[in-house]
């Protein structure tokens, strides 16, 4: 009986928590926000609109393996800005997060990872990435680059890739 107790008084501390620092949504994000870098020179401003999109997007076909920013089959590496700029080549913008959905490739870039990550190369084995068009993947990769502005070291754990 007191394991019950103690499950329910877990359960409810996790879901109040939640509830008490669930992430912001799309449509309060202000300009600053929304800026993230579209490649080594520039950024872009995205939309409201496609905040929203990105984050919808991400949590259809990415979140199942990067739960908030973690990556699950491989703990060393995340979606957190250094890891991102760690990588070969760098995916801390949109245009380096566009090419690797496009074309992952191993952290180093030196092997092509297309039939065990989703990418649009590999539909055929992962049927989430089969309607994903252009402007999808420009969406989810703000939502990528967004959330650590909004959520901070939380995204992808504070870890940095090795």
């Amino acid at each position: 009986m007191l394991k019950r107790y103690m499950l329910l008084a877990v359960a409810t501390v996790f879901f109040a928590f939640q509830v008490l620092t669930s992430t912001a949504t799309a449509a309060e994000l202000d300009d600053a926000t929304r800026t993230v870098a579209l490649n080594d020179g520039s950024t872009v401003t995205l939309s409201v609109q496609q905040a929203k999109e990105g984050q919808r997007l991400f949590n259809f076909a990415c979140a199942n393996c990067h739960t908030g920013g973690d990556t699950k089959t491989n703990p060393t590496i995340n979606l957190s800005e250094s890891s991102l700029a760690g990588a070969t080549p760098r995916r801390d913008t949109v245009e380096g997060l566009v090419d690797y959905m496009n074309n992952p490739t191993t952290y180093d870039g030196f092997d092509t990872i297309a039939e065990v990550h989703p990418s649009t190369q590999s539909t055929d084995v992962f049927p989430l990435m089969r309607n994903l068009s252009d402007d999808d993947l420009v969406a989810i990769a703000g939502h990528i680059l967004i959330q650590p502005t909004v959520i901070g070291d939380q995204w992808g754990g504070g870890k940095a890739a090795r």
